[in-house]
């Protein structure tokens, strides 16, 4: 049987590059120690730790109130730890709150709360806390927060969209943004619009496919399990990730041999990516596994809109 819980997902952002520049033993230590302190403060507010993914704290809190009270000091509390290390060792905590049924299955937790939750904390921007519209409806905004609507966001694999508000935590920040408890709802009563509202199309060889930004990240490789397959021995099984970050679509190179990048009109040499990302804009095309001056290399055709 179910429980109404508010559920939180947290995840350190760009901890990818600290491991690049710490090295395993560091980074891993590193991230440990900030997630271990997450995790303690989630268990102060009263709430509940399932597990830590990593670089990330799922936890769940029986009231929405106590939840929202530990995201922000989360917030607060590692800003003001992060000026203790150098610049490019910060890790901004980004943070994704849903309140729903939650089922317990062997210690973990499952439900369409802990699915938003998880797709808020990709979806929002570094050192933000984005919540949905059902976590908030019994919470007040204390000193120094507000709740900023966002409008309404398509979650993966929910029918309906999500009433979104970004929680201001920073005391010192003013906003004109100021929610009236009880009238969430109301505000998005068509919820037929997206408001993330950027799609980005893919062809290759004739077959083409769309995908919304709230259906990032989607995989491109030569497998029938990826989102977008291109079926060539030069591509890698899964070759790359197309990405939703901070209202940009971000193309993730993961393969052996490489990905070049080229936009439709832009003046200067191909992008050529090892391992590395950049964001996608406009229209171009990408050449997997070889560069454009080979024919025959794969060459995706995309389009952002």
């Amino acid at each position: 049987m179910g429980v109404q819980a508010t559920v939180v997902f947290t995840d350190l952002h760009g901890s990818t590059a600290v491991f690049e520049s710490l090295g395993n033993a560091r980074a891993t230590d590193l991230i440990t120690q900030i997630t271990t302190w997450i995790a303690q403060q989630c268990t102060a507010h009263g709430g509940r730790v399932i597990k830590t993914l990593g670089d990330g704290v799922l936890a769940m809190f029986s009231e929405e109130q106590s939840a929202v009270n530990a995201v922000v000091e989360l917030q607060r509390g590692h800003i003001n730890r992060s000026m203790r290390v150098a610049p490019d060792l910060q890790l901004p905590l980004r943070i994704g709150v849903s309140s729903g049924e939650v089922e317990m299955v062997a210690g973990d937790c499952y439900g369409d709360a802990v699915n938003v939750a998880s797709r808020l904390c990709d979806l929002c921007g570094p050192s933000q806390i984005w919540a949905s519209a059902a976590a908030l409806r019994r919470v007040d905004e204390g000193a120094g927060v507000t709740f900023r609507a966002l409008g309404p966001i398509g979650i993966r694999g929910r029918g309906e969209p999500c009433s979104v508000f970004q929680v201001e935590w920073r005391q010192e920040e003013v906003t004109d943004f100021l929610t009236m408890q009880g009238k969430i709802d109301e505000v998005y009563a068509s919820g037929n619009v997206d408001i993330l509202g950027r799609e980005i199309e893919l062809t290759w060889l004739g077959s083409a496919k769309r995908f919304k930004s709230f259906e990032l990240p989607v995989a491109i490789g030569r497998v029938h399990t990826v989102e977008f397959m291109v079926n060539d021995p030069r591509v890698s099984r899964t070759h790359a990730r197309l990405e939703w970050r901070n209202g940009s679509v971000v193309f993730v190179d993961l393969s052996s041999y490489g990905s070049w990048v080229r936009f439709t009109g832009a003046k200067g040499a191909d992008v050529l990516l090892r391992r590395e990302e950049c964001v996608l804009h406009g229209k171009g095309e990408f050449a997997l596994g070889g560069s454009f001056a080979d024919p025959s290399v794969a060459t995706v055709h995309f389009s952002v809109m």
